[in-house]
């Protein structure tokens, strides 16, 4: 498929082991199961929004449904692009491992964004997550021009956190979540531009950004 009336099909951010793009109906398919698979342990909750509620088809078409959504709900003004995440293996066939999110309103003016992400339990604990939140956030700085980026994570995600304080961002406050009925604390964080230009270590490639980046509200 040429995807000639969408170019953020033709979008890509490659790292050294990683490539990100926007799914098509194949690839959409394969990150589903991965959410069928599990995200995290049963008894937890890392999400302020509890999407993983439910067994593994519920799972896998809240992701169908979430990817298309963003697509169908996509203006200048408001935006999510939710990028399917695929590790390089050393055959050079690339794996679906999870999703990376970046999203916005009112980027234009205020060029700020926000960062989320899961991964697939059989591919945490290898440093994914860290390569794959660089690559959105040289999206974010190096491709479109935003000041700063914002992340957020319940105070008990230890890995989250962690990625976050390698990448260079510092807190910025706390606020209460309600989540299955109960408060749940979550830590705001902040990344500004000179920060990330200062402690950048993963090297990110940013391909067919250009005839998309009005889409942004970035031209």
């Amino acid at each position: 498929m040429t995807h000639r009336h969408w170019p953020l099909y033709r979008l890509r951010i490659t790292t050294p082991r990683l490539e990100l793009r926007l799914p098509d109906s194949e690839l959409l398919d394969e990150l589903a199961e991965v959410a069928a698979g599990g995200v995290h342990p049963d008894g937890e909750m890392p999400f302020s929004v509890p999407w993983t509620d439910g067994g593994p088809e519920q799972r896998a078409r809240g992701v169908v449904q979430h990817v298309l959504g963003t697509i169908a709900r996509w203006r200048t003004d408001s935006w999510a692009l939710s990028l399917a995440v695929r590790l390089r293996g050393e055959d050079g066939a690339y794996t679906t491992v999870g999703r990376q999110d970046l999203t916005a309103t009112d980027f234009a003016v205020v060029r700020e964004a926000r960062t989320g992400s899961w991964l697939g339990l059989a591919h945490q604990g290898r440093g994914i997550g860290t390569e794959m939140r660089a690559a959105a956030v040289h999206l974010a700085f190096a491709g479109l021009g935003a000041r700063t980026v914002r992340s957020e994570a319940m105070t008990d995600n230890a890995r989250s956190y962690a990625v976050s304080r390698k990448l260079g961002y510092h807190e910025d406050g706390l606020e209460v979540a309600a989540v299955h009925g109960r408060p749940r604390t979550v830590r705001r964080l902040r990344l500004d531009r000179e920060t990330w230009r200062r402690l950048r270590s993963t090297p990110v490639e940013l391909h067919g950004l250009e005839e998309c980046r009005e889409m942004f509200g970035a031209a």
